[in-house]
Formats: C-alpha cells, sequence, structure tokens
C-alpha cells in the first residue's frame, strides 16, 4: 500500500530496522500461524520522514547526542521540549494519508472499532536489550483522527527521560535509533496476563510460568494488581504451583476510548482467572513460541471475553536469566593459580 506501512503478514524479524522490535515480533508470530489480532505497522519510514521536517527546523539527534546522562535536569528538560514538539508538529501529508488508508483497511466497515497503538523501537527486544516499558502504548483508541495522535505520541515517547538516559548510559548512538507503530484490532479481554518459558524466579528452563488476572493485561504489565501464577512442567504438563491472588482491580474499556480501572466484583476476586484447559493451551504456545525463536521467552496474552479465542499480544526475548547467563563467574587472571585465589578471596 505504501512505503510508510508494512502488514503483519508481510514482515517478521529481519525487518526490526524497518518495523521495530515489536512489528517484527508480531510479524513473525502470525507467519507463523500463531493467533494475534490483526494489524499492521507505521514504518520507520514514516518517523525518519517526520523527524527530517522537525529537523530542518531545529536539531533533536544532534541535541540528544550532546546531553549528559548524569545531568537528570538538562535530561528532562530536553525530554519535555523534544516531546511537545514531536506531539505538536502535523505529519506529513504522505504520512497521515497512509495510515488513515491502513486503518481504514484494517477495520473495513468497523470504522470505530477500537485499535491498540503501541510503540515499536528499532533498539527494544532484542536478546541483549530490552527496552520494555521506556515508550508508550495506547489501548483502546477509537477513530482514525485519535489514531494518527496516538502514532505520533509513540513517536514521542522515544524522546522520553528514561529512553533518552537508557541510550545515553549505553553509549546507543543516536543516528540508529527510530521508532515503529504498531496498530493492531483490541482484544476485549475477559483474561489476559503475561508467561515465561523460563521461571522469573529461579531460572528453571523445564516450566512455563503464567500470570493471569482479570480485564486487560495493562493491569499485569503496570503492576497494578498482583496476578494469580502458575507452573507447568512443560513435558509432565504438571502444574505444579498453583496461587490464586485477590485480585480487587480489573482494566476495562472506557466509554469513550482508552481504558479505565473498575472494582472486581467480589465472586472473581479470589476465583482463578483462567481454567486449567486455558492454561494447558496458554503452556503449549508457549513451547511453541520459544522453539519458532530458540530462545526463552517473554510472552503477553489475552483471552477474548466473548468467545474465548486466545491471542498472543507480544513475545520478546527473556533477558533477566540471559544475561546472568552471559555473565563471567570470575574475572580473568593472569594464571591457573591467581584465578582459583580469586574465586576464594585468597592472595599469593
Amino acid at each position: 500500500m505504501s512505503d510508510f506501512i508494512a502488514w503483519f503478514a508481510d514482515i517478521g524479524l529481519a525487518d526490526r530496522l524497518a518495523v521495530g522490535g515489536k512489528g517484527g515480533s508480531l510479524g513473525e508470530l502470525t507467519r507463523a500461524g500463531i493467533a494475534v489480532p490483526p494489524g499492521f505497522v507505521v514504518r520507520t519510514e514514516a518517523f525518519e520522514r517526520f523527524l527530517t521536517v522537525l529537523e530542518a527546523e531545529a536539531p533533536i539527534r544532534d541535541a540528544v547526542a550532546a546531553l549528559d546522562a548524569g545531568d537528570i535536569g538538562a535530561l528532562t528538560q530536553a525530554s519535555k521540549a523534544i516531546r511537545q514538539r514531536i506531539e505538536a508538529a502535523p505529519l506529513p501529508p504522505d504520512v497521515e494519508a497512509a495510515i488513515l488508508a491502513a486503518h481504514a483497511k484494517l477495520l473495513g466497515t468497523g470504522a470505530d472499532d477500537p485499535v491498540a497503538v503501541r510503540s515499536s523501537a528499532t533498539t527494544e527486544d532484542s536478546a541483549d536489550a530490552s527496552f520494555a516499558g521506556l515508550q508508550d502504548t495506547y489501548l483502546w483508541v477509537k477513530g482514525a483522527t485519535e489514531t494518527v495522535a496516538a502514532v505520533r505520541r509513540c513517536w514521542a515517547s522515544l524522546y522520553s527521560a528514561p529512553s533518552l538516559g537508557y541510550r545515553l548510559k549505553h553509549a546507543m548512538p543516536e543516528a540508529g535509533v527510530a521508532m515503529g507503530v504498531v496498530v493492531q484490532r483490541m482484544v476485549d479481554a475477559r483474561s489476559a496476563g503475561v508467561m515465561f518459558t523460563r521461571s522469573p524466579t529461579s531460572g528453571d528452563r523445564s516450566v512455563v510460568t503464567i500470570e493471569a488476572s482479570w480485564g486487560l493485561g495493562s493491569a499485569v504489565v503496570g503492576g497494578e494488581v498482583t496476578p494469580d501464577r502458575f507452573v507447568i512442567g512443560k513435558i509432565t504438563r504438571e502444574i505444579s504451583s498453583r496461587t490464586i491472588s485477590d485480585k480487587r482491580i480489573e482494566h476495562i474499556p472506557a466509554p469513550s476510548g482508552g481504558v479505565q480501572e473498575a472494582a472486581v466484583d467480589e465472586p472473581r476476586r479470589q476465583a482463578p482467572a483462567v481454567s486449567d484447559d486455558e492454561l494447558m493451551v496458554l503452556a503449549d504456545l508457549a513451547k511453541i513460541v520459544e522453539a519458532l525463536y530458540g530462545r526463552p521467552q517473554d510472552i503477553e496474552w489475552a483471552i477474548e471475553r466473548d468467545t474465548g479465542e486466545i491471542f498472543l499480544l507480544q513475545s520478546r526475548p527473556e533477558t533477566v536469566w540471559a544475561n546472568r547467563d552471559r555473565a563471567p563467574v570470575a574475572k580473568p587472571a593472569a594464571s591457573a593459580m591467581d584465578h582459583v585465589l580469586n574465586l576464594f578471596g585468597g592472595k599469593r
């Protein structure tokens, strides 16, 4: 349709530089036949086109590269100024037209159906670094105009103070940083959560750990509710651990768009948010996705309220235990004896 738009069915992880980490992963899952809410990515070419217009007026990337990661005041001030510029600037007409056309194609006759608009930076969700949570996501966005505005806000979030600080701390070249934006149909989730193909507490690779709560998964991802937790053996499929939490709140769609918090009714508060049959399906999906990517994964999922269909919303490499595995157990030593002495805190 456009140089600025890519559909999930046409992309994969190899396209990360054009669609970002989240977009590439959703494309990979879609092409593998896994149920993913349909959607498209506003490619990084659209971001570059937009940024070129802004930088003709005043530099952005060079200004960021000149910042000191330790100067929190200057970093915060620069972030605020850049975000205001991006959120206020009109999109180039060809970029806006491409987004509007893709939005119309995605929704068809349901032009007011809600979508999720999700940041997909080129530097996120790689095997050795994760920007999860540093850029913005907007749920239950209704209408083409609001979708365009949400895309612009996602671009602006690439310049949030935490994101700038992360890039500067890790000496990431600013010229290589860009933002794709995922736009996909919303799942009206009865239950949602995350699952890990490696235990987040012990690092055990023989189990899948599933966390679940009522409503949209944003309450779980944002830490606003303590979810139910289940541990399932990959081979035995036995539920070896089952913790049901008191789930007091859930995130639900707001009538005018967006998400609102609601109290969970008493019967559901301490009832499991997923059935054992659903746990088995989720665990099997987790194993399929881990095999697809060839490494442990951190996966977001949702169960549709009316149909009970299970959708995967994202999969990214697990990084906590992977980074621990890569860390050296001891500093290199000049000799074998020095190495042994270092392990036990001794000296020659």
